[in-house]
């Protein structure tokens, strides 16, 4: 069977979770491929509500094998906190996966990643300071600590000793913060190896073989388009690849081997921490939009920026990822409103643009260019098929397709786990 690739469409925070959690049932294994504890997935189950930050959505799903896969960068302390406190609420988590090759966050990658931000100043990205950029930065500097390092002391202590050599002087000299000591770092991080052990695998091969074996996978992405390293809001984003490319570098799976890409997209736009934002509201209709649809970070507890639909981005996101199905999610949110503004465009300084333009001062420069809809007041979150959406959301919905340039194919109208209307089968 082929393999299925799940991504957000803007910044993060769209509701991969529950997508993930949707298509749980039809899938054999869910594959979390890049990031790291930075963000969150939160899913609602049987009125239980969940919040992921590093696990993949698929282990609240019975009979599902969640991985880790190699794209990803872990923290060990926080991997075995979430796995207790969902073990502790009688969720089933062992069937957990993780790839020999992800890399680890080290205590001193954490430290990096707070002060360095600090040291920008006015420049900073919005980090989580989660240690998520320093460890990407050191795998591409050939000095990371990847997860099967644990299990070799000799190795471990030679590449925190290599790590260290510069991150030491960057700590004392520029910093003023006081040396990481190596032994201690290989303590803490040879402290987790025994129970980690019987979860760890070659996860390419075992992907590769499942599918030959007829299953399904489903690789969900972490953060989202608009924050990918490379096609992102650079350099407002992440540090990892967390578009439909990034599945396969982070998985081991080959891209012949997926079907079908969904990208998750709000019914609005939201972005958390620093960087442009077109449709950014700052004033009472960003603070409704805000309340109605409880945005803050699941992982940081931040409040989200909001924003009104960009098709800009939706059209980049389809473009850009290949994308087969949009999956809509909060569309109840906007309930209640006479009518809706939809970005159609970017004047920049006087011309009006429908493509994302790759030029961060034009997207600074750009002002939003709206189109109004219709607004609906009746309650949505009821419905369970398309035809039960009142004529003014199923406009709504049908002009985010057409806008976007791929079928939508799932309706959010609710943060209940069924509170969902399926158009086309993704799956």
């Amino acid at each position: 069977m082929p393999a299925v690739v799940l991504v957000g469409a803007q910044w993060g925070d769209e509701g991969k979770g529950k997508a993930t959690d949707l298509l749980g049932p039809k899938v054999d294994y869910v594959v979390k491929f890049n990031g790291g504890n930075n963000a969150g997935h939160t899913v609602v189950v049987g009125g239980q509500t969940y919040a992921l930050h590093l696990l993949p959505s698929g282990i609240l799903t019975p009979g599902v094998v969640p991985v880790i896969g190699n794209g990803v960068v872990v923290d060990l302390e926080v991997l075995f906190t979430e796995l207790d406190e969902l073990a502790a609420r009688g969720v089933d988590t062992s069937k957990l996966v993780i790839s020999s090759n992800a890399h680890v966050i080290p205590s001193y990658n954490r430290t990096m990643d707070k002060v360095t931000e600090r040291f920008l100043g006015k420049r900073q990205i919005g980090t989580t300071g989660r240690g998520i950029g320093p460890t990407y930065a050191d795998k591409m500097s050939r000095v990371g600590i990847r997860i099967q390092d644990l299990f070799d002391d000799g190795i471990l202590r030679q590449k925190v000793q290599g790590a260290l050599m510069q991150k030491n002087h960057l700590l004392v000299k520029v910093y003023n913060r006081r040396a990481v000591v190596v032994d201690q770092v290989v303590e803490e991080l040879e402290g987790f190896a025994d129970r980690l052990a019987p979860m760890v695998k070659d996860t390419a091969v075992l992907l590769n073989q499942a599918l030959d074996q007829g299953k399904t996978v489903l690789l969900e992405g972490g953060q989202a388009t608009m924050l990918d390293v490379d096609h992102g809001t650079y350099p407002f984003v992440t540090s990892s690849n967390a578009t439909a490319g990034g599945a396969c570098t982070g998985s081991g799976i080959g891209p012949t081997r997926i079907k079908s890409v969904v990208a998750v997209v709000k019914a609005y736009t939201t972005r958390v921490g620093a960087g442009p934002f077109v449709t950014e509201l700052e004033g009472a209709d960003g603070e409704r939009l805000r309340d109605v649809g409880h945005e803050y970070g699941v992982t940081t507890g931040r409040p989200r920026r909001c924003g009104w639909f960009d098709a800009l981005v939706a059209r980049h996101t389809a473009r850009i990822n290949g994308v087969t199905d949009f999956a809509l999610t909060k569309l109840d949110v906007l309930t209640g409103w006479d009518r809706i503004p939809v970005c159609v465009g970017y004047d920049v300084e006087g011309t009006v643009l429908e493509v994302l333009p790759t030029s961060q001062s034009d997207i600074h420069h750009a002002r939003p260019v709206y189109e109004y809809l219709p607004g609906w007041y009746e309650d949505i979150t009821k419905a369970r098929s398309f035809a039960a959406l009142p004529p003014n959301a199923q406009a709504y919905v049908l002009a985010l397709e057409e806008l976007a340039g791929a079928r939508v194919s799932v309706v959010g109208v609710g943060p209940g786990r069924d509170a969902v209307i399926e158009r086309h089968a993704i799956i």
